[in-house]
């Protein structure tokens, strides 16, 4: 049974996502996709065995890019 995000991937199983545990709920994050910040948040989530996808999650670029002309 896949315990963690990382033995799933292993496995094969590439729509893994861990039940939420600890209280359920973790913070979301602004971070631009693909950017070292948001790499190092999807590192911590997996790490203490969190989903990786939060629905608040900033989506793309242009999120940014219009918070930033706003």
């Amino acid at each position: 049974m896949q315990q963690n995000v990382l033995d799933a991937i292993r496995e094969g199983n590439w729509n893994f996502e861990p039940a939420i545990e600890k209280g359920g709920i973790f913070s979301s994050t602004a971070a631009i996709p693909g950017s070292p910040e948001k790499i190092d948040i999807l590192a911590a989530r997996a790490e203490l065995g969190l989903p990786l996808w939060h629905e608040e999650d900033r989506q793309d670029y242009e999120d940014w890019r219009r918070e930033q002309q706003a």
